[in-house]
């Protein structure tokens, strides 16, 4: 025999029901997100705000997706360690993309470029003007400092060809280094990522009108600089996770443009030391000769021109002398960028 509930205890049952059945499906709703573990190529300092700021912001969080962002030291480093699949996702050269794809043609998992970041290459030589360098021939002979994986000093053979330098000789070194060794006299220029050496000069004394820099753009070399990438198993596993990584990262970089100075925020709560007016300072200098240039403009951020990144793949595999030819294709997919119209985020043109 059967007895029906009495309507109150009837509504409390489906009540505790409706609520258990909440509670059990909330983890299956958290399960849900996509977990990616993200390698900068360098510490946090003021350009990794395009990529702490929509953690920070829950930009990740609003497309379902868990995404942690670490320090580097080093874009070798972070392309080797998304093709080992310690990390899903990374920031780095393409130049060294471009190196480990030609030189380890089987490797089974090799890292694929999927959005433009820096559209044009911050490499640059810096000397003092006190050593008469005024034009990249007087680099001829001269003795040049940076570590031997310092993406300037790497390419440096296509500047060099360029500008028809003569031969110079190398002094290596950490790359703490680097500077104080210029701002002392021990080499004659260095090479290094213009936001950075720069900063890091007038850190060690050295007065900026004092300070003279050659950046390779403006001296024949339109290399394109640092791009987002992701492993081949990771493209394949989460095609539509990249798709809302990267939706969310432009949302998010339309905000650093427009306020670089409330960006650095995000960096200050990841790293307290930093000096918030100097990274500004690195993260304005950042945008202005690496991001919102009269190439990305023409090309749209976060894309690439093919044949200016064909020309390129020839030049870093007669620069780095690599095992085989770099093919262009294979280190490039476009397919996952948010619509043209959605990357529109650089502001007027003053």
């Amino acid at each position: 025999m059967t007895h029906a509930l009495p309507s109150r205890a009837k509504r409390r049952f489906l009540g505790v029901a409706a609520a258990l059945t909440l509670a059990l499906s909330a983890p299956l709703a958290q399960a849900q997100d996509t977990n990616i573990k993200f390698q900068l190529d360098w510490r946090f300092e003021g350009p990794s705000a395009f990529f702490l700021l929509p953690v920070a912001k829950g930009h990740f969080k609003a497309e379902k997706l868990n995404v942690t962002v670490d320090a580097g030291n080093g874009s070798g480093n972070a392309v080797n360690r998304v093709a080992s699949g310690t990390y899903d996702m990374g920031f780095a050269d393409i130049a060294a993309l471009m190196e480990f794809h030609a030189n380890n043609p089987t490797a089974p998992n090799k890292p694929v470029a999927v959005m433009m970041v820096y559209n044009n290459t911050p490499a640059a030589v810096f000397s003092l003007k006190k050593t008469g360098i005024k034009t990249p021939a007087d680099l001829t002979g001269k003795k040049l400092g940076a570590p031997v994986f310092d993406a300037g000093r790497r390419a440096f053979p296509i500047f060099q060809k360029a500008n028809q330098v003569g031969e110079v000789n190398w002094i290596s070194m950490d790359p703490p280094l680097r500077e104080t060794m210029l701002a002392r006299g021990d080499v004659d220029a260095i090479t290094g990522f213009y936001f950075t050496s720069l900063l890091n000069l007038e850190a060690r004394g050295v007065k900026a009108e004092d300070i003279a820099v050659m950046p390779y753009p403006q001296y024949g070399v339109k290399l394109y600089g640092n791009a987002i990438i992701a492993s081949e198993e990771f493209l394949k596993k989460n095609p539509e996770a990249v798709k809302a990584f990267l939706r969310a990262f432009t949302k998010a970089a339309k905000e650093v443009l427009a306020n670089p100075k409330t960006a650095i925020d995000v960096v200050k709560e990841r790293d307290g030391i930093i000096n918030t007016a100097l990274e500004e300072r690195r993260l304005r200098l950042a945008i202005a000769s690496s991001i919102v240039t009269d190439d990305a403009r023409a090309e749209g951020f976060g894309d690439v021109s093919k044949p200016r990144l064909a020309l390129m793949a020839s030049q870093v595999g007669d620069a780095f002398n690599t095992k085989t030819r770099v093919d262009p294709d294979a280190i490039w997919n476009g397919s996952f960028l948010p619509a043209a119209a959605e990357r529109a985020i650089f502001p007027a043109k003053k």
